[in-house]
């Protein structure tokens, strides 16, 4: 996925920057907007597993700080390990979606200066 949301983002970047005459702004918005419901989509399940992830991962260091298990806290240093990659995924989705309501914006406004 992240290969994906860099890749596509890119491209519509080049695909602003050329302006060239030629290009169907209104066929762009379109797929733009579907590739964005897919990231948001994407991006809400990962906030969801990330969130779940983040309060079994309390649960597990405050049963392990009560009970003074050694096998909780393996549990607990296993939680944070798939945590942190979690985290960042979910951060790239959740930057690269928003620089992509920025480039709706931008064709948008491309969209407009057609139809004028």
């Amino acid at each position: 996925m992240r290969k994906r949301i860099l890749n596509y983002r890119k491209r519509i970047d080049t695909l602003l920057e050329k302006n060239a005459p030629d290009t169907d702004w209104e066929d762009v918005l379109s797929e733009h907007l579907v590739q964005i419901g897919f990231f948001q989509h994407e991006r809400l399940v990962h906030l969801m597993v990330t969130l779940a992830f983040a309060v079994l991962t309390m649960a597990v260091v405050i049963a392990g700080l009560v009970l003074a298990s050694p096998a909780l806290l393996a549990l607990t240093l296993l939680f944070l390990l798939l945590l942190i990659p979690y985290i960042m995924h979910y951060y790239l989705l959740e930057n690269e979606t928003q620089k992509m309501y920025i480039q709706y914006d931008k064709i948008l406004e491309h969209v407009r200066q057609e139809k004028q």
